[in-house]
């Protein structure tokens, strides 16, 4: 029988195989954006699921950045969890890195938020604030328009995650704003 973890017990297991701040930070970031848009699209029964996807879906990347979304579900099974879980991290590398297609749509706001939330969060940097506390959709619009800023955020893929949702690009902007203001952590 498959095993779920605990809230604790997921970032436990993002430590075992990521060391850098940068990543474990990014996890938790996208588990308060997974989180906050689970209760605003209707998922408030799998808000706890929606966030571990989130806090997990780069468990592999430090380590095995070449096997990004393959290693990860190797990884998971060894650790007998959900396949539900494991097919919703993998998801999130679907045409970039592997072939696990993003079908449920918690899978597809994970694609569309993860690089967003990179680019948000280097832009947040630049303010005087340093925080997205204060930040409007705006600012990102423009920081997304400089493909010198942030280059390593692929504008294609932030593109792509928005159109399966069926969202304007602004919506998703919007929302993943929203949602890294709404963790303290954010602060």
């Amino acid at each position: 029988m498959a095993r779920t973890l605990t809230r604790d017990e997921a970032y436990e297991l993002l430590k075992e195989y990521n060391k850098e701040p940068f990543h474990l930070r990014h996890g938790e970031t996208v588990e308060g954006v997974m989180r906050y848009l689970a209760q605003e699209l209707g998922y408030g029964d799998e808000v706890e699921f929606w966030g571990m996807v989130g806090l997990l879906h780069d468990l592999d990347f430090e380590q095995w950045p070449d096997q990004h979304c393959v290693k990860v579900q190797e990884l998971m099974k060894e650790k007998d969890l959900d396949e539900k879980l494991i097919h919703a991290v993998a998801s999130h590398g679907y045409g970039i890195c592997c072939d696990v297609e993003p079908v449920h749509e918690m899978e597809k706001v994970l694609f569309a938020v993860d690089e967003l939330t990179g680019l948000i969060g280097a832009a947040a940097l630049m303010r005087p604030s340093k925080s997205v506390k204060d930040m409007e959709v705006k600012s990102i619009k423009k920081k997304f328009k400089d493909k010198h800023f942030a280059a390593g955020c692929d504008r294609e893929i932030i593109k792509t995650g928005a159109e399966r949702l069926g969202w304007e690009l602004d919506k998703l902007m919007e929302y993943t704003l929203k949602g890294m203001q709404s963790d303290d952590r954010n602060a």
